[in-house]
């Protein structure tokens, strides 16, 4: 069996199962893990370094005339021919959808299945894991996976129970300019951890969030994870928030519970991540009963009001 993965999140939950023997192709984008696994997926921007207001105009420009910045290498796809490709559906601007490689493999002389991945909430994460281990001939692998990452969000919600933890009212971003909520299972993420984003879309794509209404929910903890971004390239950002009005009123930023973290944790939809970021906003949220686990504290930075006026 072979299967080549054109999206990261399919990627990483095909290491974290230990079918990795059967993956021969990748994205440029793919975890470190996969390094040597050929870029079968790759995009036009790679090199590049563009803001996050150049990146939506040009996103948004190339969404609007019905074109892809991602593609295919033809030649290696045909020289791999797979049996098996995980695409996706849920972001056309994350990745390439299935639309583009179904438009790609037309020309193969061997036509691979198509599986396309289209979770919308938490629970169809962990699904997709099932589907792709199914697929791969080994579906004992997904259970085994999930079993371990259900056992650490249940120790999580039982010590919010015992302790009787109010809900903290919370703010999670997408995308800094403009400012995007959290869609899709992010906000579930967030309920797991003990808190509650008032302004996020449960099973719905992030959108444009306007300034003036995120200053009247003034969220209690704010934490900024643009899709795509580490915490170091997220931290340039930063002056694109400060500088808006009402920054400094925010109650998250007047108690010094602003946050920056990595994007996989949220944006990139494997049951493992996201079951990390759901420890790290734990650790965010209520850190009298949490602390951030060891792994996951390079993940994280807090930002300080003197840290900000330094950015």
């Amino acid at each position: 069996m072979k299967a080549c993965s054109f999206l990261p999140a399919a990627t990483r939950m095909i290491y974290d199962m230990g079918l990795q023997d059967m993956l021969y192709g990748v994205t440029f984008e793919c975890p470190s893990e996969a390094a040597g696994k050929p870029a079968v997926v790759r995009c036009l921007l790679e090199g590049h370094s563009y803001s996050s207001e150049e990146i939506d105009r040009i996103f948004s420009a190339s969404k609007a005339q019905g074109k892809s910045l991602y593609y295919v290498d033809d030649a290696l796809l045909q020289e791999i021919a797979p049996d098996i490709i995980f695409t996706q559906d849920v972001c056309e601007v994350c990745q390439i959808d299935t639309t583009c490689t179904a438009a790609a493999i037309a020309k193969l002389p061997k036509q691979p299945v198509l599986i396309p991945l289209t979770p919308g909430n938490l629970e169809e994460v962990f699904t997709t894991a099932v589907t792709i281990a199914g697929a791969l001939g080994r579906e004992e692998a997904a259970y085994s996976h999930l079993s371990g990452l259900q056992k650490r969000i249940d120790t999580i919600t039982d010590t919010l129970r015992a302790h009787r933890s109010p809900l903290k009212r919370v703010l999670l971003m997408e995308w800094i300019e403009p400012v995007y909520n959290c869609g899709h299972w992010i906000p579930y993420q967030v309920a797991y951890a003990g808190g509650i984003d008032m302004l996020s879309n449960p099973g719905g794509d992030s959108i444009v969030t306007p300034w003036e209404k995120i200053v009247r929910y003034d969220p209690e903890v704010l934490v900024i994870a643009p899709c795509g971004f580490l915490t170091a390239r997220a931290r340039e950002e930063l002056h694109l928030l400060q500088r808006k009005q009402g920054w400094d009123t925010l109650r998250a930023v007047r108690n010094g519970a602003v946050y920056l973290a990595d994007y996989d944790l949220f944006t990139q939809p494997s049951p493992g991540t996201l079951t990390d970021g759901i420890e790290l906003l734990a650790g965010l949220f209520h850190p009298e009963i949490f602390s951030v686990p060891l792994h996951l504290q390079h993940k994280y930075l807090p930002v300080t009001a003197s840290a900000l006026q330094h950015v």
